[in-house]
């Protein structure tokens, strides 16, 4: 399945072009932030398992994701998903980080925990045993709950305002989507304030279309494949 065309760029911006994999939860926090802020984007996909030549000289890590401003022969990528969050919010209107400065440093601590929970998710499907799969299982409800701990009223991690924390823990919640349809877990139960932020970031029109209408099939697919103790437990 392909992206949709992209709109044409603002003659006044340089054209932006995130380099892209179907599952990347760290393609999907850059993804939400474009669309939080109204700007024109292409998206290009790539195989991780059968990079095209030319990725290595735009990804040092040969991760994505990766954003191209401007045409590809001006050599100006960016990679790594926070750095191109914070060139978003320097360079694009509608910012999602807050003015005051301590503030914000919280929120992109908040941000690390939340690539410290994709850990953990990667951990709990590559688990090849039942007593590694329980240590994620509880790994994760423990994060979950430190977080019920520090959640406001919402709807959104810092109450009405939609925040890069949220555009990174849309694509955290989005896994569990799937995971729910394989058995019950356990991991938000007596966690009202983040099941309730899980539900609004769901309905959040940028989360949901920044992955293709085939995600949950590829994910599913992508798990099967791993023969871990969650594979098992699909079978």
């Amino acid at each position: 399945m392909t992206a949709p065309a992209p709109q044409a760029a603002s003659s006044h911006s340089p054209a932006l072009t995130l380099i892209s994999h179907y599952l990347c939860p760290y393609v999907q926090r850059a993804a939400i932030a474009l669309a939080e802020k109204d700007v024109p984007f292409e998206r290009v996909y790539i195989d991780l398992g059968n990079k095209p030549d030319w990725f290595p000289g735009v990804s040092p890590l040969g991760k994505v994701p990766v954003l191209q401003v401007g045409e590809r022969d001006d050599g100006n990528t960016i990679f790594e998903s926070a750095v191109i969050l914070e060139y978003l919010e320097d360079t694009l209107p509608n910012p999602l980080h807050p003015t005051d400065p301590l503030t914000r440093a919280r929120h992109r601590a908040w941000i690390e925990f939340g690539s410290a929970i994709l850990n953990d998710i990667a951990g709990f499907y590559g688990a090849k045993d039942a007593a590694a799969f329980s240590a994620k299982t509880a790994a994760l409800r423990g994060k979950f709950a430190r977080l019920e701990e520090i959640l406001g009223n919402g709807p959104y991690f810092a109450g009405e305002r939609f925040s890069l924390v949220d555009a990174v823990f849309g694509p955290i919640f989005r896994y569990f989507d799937v995971f729910d349809e394989i058995a019950e877990f356990d991991v938000f139960d007596g966690l009202p304030k983040v099941q309730a932020w899980r539900a609004a970031l769901a309905a959040r029109p940028s989360v949901q279309r920044t992955v293709t209408g085939d995600y949950g099939k590829r994910l599913t697919a992508f798990l099967k494949a791993r023969r871990s103790h969650l594979s098992s437990l699909m079978d």
